[in-house]
């Protein structure tokens, strides 16, 4: 069972009780996280982080990652999610003056333990059991008040919440090469590198003689594959980190592409 409040608000509860939960995020604005109980996977191009209960966290605008959600110790996956919106935070530094004075590398950051960090998150435990939606008012007062606890236990955070540039055009090749395994629509894998997604397709094309599709799907069932026989793992814990929505499917076009089904990858290497 997956249950959402607020899902379209600045402030947003997650219960989820069913055995897995998966989603793609390429956040519009920033999200600031706290687990509450349960698991969650991250997924990056370049690295894989497990977070667990009390982890606190910040997601960056404009990031890729997957995310994969479990209930753990027999209790639900439970988080809180506040979104710093752009509007707000423009008018946040419009009163609070900062200057960026360093090239931006904006990553996920997983915050450090302390005590304001508790005490804020203490009290949305209990809204999980308010029918109603959260008042607007106290949404906006309870963002402000994460803005200053973050400013003040993590000096830098300024970098990344005051940053509102927008992706610029990046080399399209690289950027394919290490964010194949994100499940996403060609407009946004377009926006993510500067372009159109007319000019996206064309430019795609040059680079790898193929069409976006059909060469995601050939990436994605290679690093399957190599999951399955290099690193010894099962198909069940490899589809979704590649970018495939169920199992049934990967299968499927696994064994359409290499012959045989992926659960016998171990048999051949056997018989070999």
């Amino acid at each position: 069972m997956l249950r959402q409040r607020d899902k379209n608000s600045e402030i947003m509860l997650s219960c989820i009780e069913e055995k897995y939960y998966k989603g793609e995020v390429v956040l519009e604005h920033h999200s600031f996280v706290r687990i509450i109980s349960g698991e969650m996977k991250i997924i990056q191009s370049d690295q894989k982080t497990i977070v667990g209960v009390g982890s606190t966290l910040l997601i960056p605008r404009n990031q890729l990652a997957t995310f994969i959600k479990y209930p753990k110790d027999g209790k639900p996956y439970k988080s809180v999610v506040l979104t710093f919106t752009t509007e707000k935070l423009k008018h946040y530094y419009s009163n609070h003056s900062f200057e960026l004075t360093k090239p931006q590398q904006h990553r996920l950051k997983l915050l450090p333990p302390h005590q304001l960090f508790d005490s804020y998150f203490a009290a949305f435990e209990s809204y999980f059991d308010v029918e109603d939606d959260l008042p607007s008012d106290l949404i906006d007062l309870k963002i402000e008040e994460a803005m200053i606890i973050l400013r003040s236990v993590d000096k830098d955070i300024d970098y990344t919440l005051a940053d509102f540039s927008e992706p610029g055009k990046i080399d399209l090749a690289e950027f394919m090469e290490k964010n194949f395994m994100f499940n996403m629509t060609m407009e946004k894998f377009g926006y993510l590198t500067g372009r159109s997604l007319t000019t996206f397709k064309r430019d795609f094309k040059k680079s790898f003689k193929s069409t976006p599709q059909r060469w995601l799907t050939q990436k994605r069932l290679e690093l399957a594959h190599y999951y399955l026989s290099s690193k010894d793992r099962k198909p069940v814990d490899v589809y979704l980190e590649v970018g495939f929505e169920n199992l049934s499917h990967f299968s499927f076009v696994f064994k359409k592409q290499f012959g045989y089904a992926p659960t016998e990858i171990k048999l051949r290497a056997i018989d070999e």
